[in-house]
């Protein structure tokens, strides 16, 4: 059997970061994966050489050491049982990262770092690696304790199975229940052909078009408990709605009627910045 690809975390010595190794490491032993610490170290800009430079990034590295030995350790406390490695690889955040991305099952980060002031609400890093990653992005945030359901946002596109994937796999391992969320008030183009509009036509519909897609997924995970939400209103405010009290909420990338040239959709951009738990984004194509 091929080991399975580990689960790798950011690492940059916030206390963002260390409860983002906790639950990455909760989440490794999950899944029966190795644990990778990554710390992107940078040289700085410096005037200093000789003696004086090479002290300084000394200094440096032995800091990023010391953060990466505070990080694993901070994993062990909660999964002793998970194999822990960690890496200091020259290089700036998120182009390190979505590097390690190519060869890890999981990329894990905290919202903010050590360079996040307080009013930002997310990490620039967070951002640019949820919307850079070969593989899913969990950006720990919010409570990332609670023992709640798993929600997942289903916007009836055929890209939206890549989520479902993710999103039943995260409920079955946690043994809970699964909150689908399918919304349908962007059907409405123009609020002027409100009144010619047959609303229960359309909530039939989307009624239809979750259970539709739930369903080989359901038969599939016979033991997870899914609670179906059908909601006419914008897909964030609902999502945002149901993970007060989750554990997990999965998003894709980009959801129906995503651009070409947009590599992270509103529904998402909008749960990194605002969800009360950790969110999953899964990397998905634009669907028409």
């Amino acid at each position: 059997m091929t080991e399975p690809l580990p689960v790798v975390v950011g690492v940059d010595g916030s206390e963002s970061a260390l409860e983002a190794s906790r639950w990455a490491a909760r989440e490794a032993g999950r899944r029966g994966a190795g644990l990778r610490l990554v710390q992107a170290f940078g040289w700085p800009q410096t005037h200093h050489v000789g003696e004086v430079g090479r002290g300084q990034r000394a200094v440096l590295r032995r800091a990023a050491n010391e953060q990466l030995a505070a990080a694993a350790a901070a994993a062990a406390e909660v999964a002793p049982g998970v194999v822990v490695e960690t890496a200091l690889v020259e290089g700036f955040p998120v182009a390190v990262l979505v590097a390690e991305s190519r060869a890890a099952q999981l990329v894990v980060v905290g919202d903010r770092g050590l360079g996040g002031f307080t009013g930002l609400l997310l990490g620039s890093v967070a951002v640019g690696l949820a919307a850079h990653a070969a593989a899913p992005v969990a950006v720990v945030r919010g409570d990332a304790a609670s023992a709640g359901p798993v929600v997942v946002g289903v916007d009836g596109s055929p890209a939206s199975e890549a989520v479902l994937a993710v999103a039943f796999e995260a409920a079955a391992a946690r043994r809970v229940p699964l909150v689908a969320v399918h919304t349908w008030w962007d059907v409405l183009m123009d609020p002027s052909f409100a009144p010619l509009v047959d609303w229960d036509a359309i909530e039939g519909e989307a009624h239809r078009t979750l259970a539709a897609r739930l369903a080989g997924w359901a038969e599939k995970y016979p033991e997870v408990e899914v609670r179906r939400v059908v909601e006419r209103d914008r897909p964030a405010p609902a999502l945002l709605e149901q993970a007060a009290g989750a554990q997990l909420v999965v998003v894709g990338s980009r959801g129906r009627g995503g651009l070409a040239g947009m590599l992270l959709g509103s529904v998402s951009h909008s749960l990194l910045h605002h969800s009360p738990c950790p969110v999953l984004v899964v990397r998905t194509k634009a669907a028409s």
